[in-house]
């Protein structure tokens, strides 16, 4: 797959700032390669809508947020993504209203669809490997996860 690069900033103040002399300087920013994401990838080929996206974004902050991803050893790095306007709970709290919201998504995505959203929208694999992997014939993948993102929307009142 062909990377495309992109810069994003890692502040919300602009992409200007001053430093301590008074002079102006590019804020910190990152390169982002969008081909890693399958739901990127497919977005960008009209394969979904914005709608679509932005809900399969919205499940996969979940997943991060309430980090249930597997892991070996312990974890004490916090989790850094995006503000959901949870003022007033704590680390903990913040997690469990996360993973309440991700096990609502994927019940509101309903029995069958949970493989399809958890490996293309959480474990980031590519559609192809995963209809191979669910045993499904090709190009169907695309259309059930269609089905699965416009449930998953509806759960987040995605409009």
């Amino acid at each position: 797959m062909k990377r495309r690069l992109v810069e994003h900033e890692l502040t919300p103040e602009g992409p200007l700032r001053s430093d301590s002399r008074g002079k102006e300087r590019a804020s910190r920013t990152v390169t982002v390669n969008l081909a890693e994401s399958p739901l990127v990838w497919l977005h960008a080929r009209g394969h979904l809508d914005d709608r679509l996206l932005d809900a399969g974004e919205a499940l996969r902050a979940d997943y991060e947020r309430a980090q249930i991803a597997p892991s070996v050893t312990m974890r004490w790095d916090p989790v850094r993504i995006r503000s959901t306007g949870e003022r007033g709970l704590s680390a903990g709290e913040r997690q469990l209203a996360a993973r309440k919201r991700f096990d609502g998504a994927i019940r509101a995505a309903g029995r069958g669809l949970e493989d399809i959203l958890w490996r293309v929208v959480c474990a980031g694999e590519a559609l192809p490997e995963a209809e191979k992997t669910l045993s499904w014939p090709a190009r169907s993948g695309k259309l059930v996860l269609r089905i699965a993102l416009e449930r998953v929307a509806e759960f987040y009142r995605i409009t």
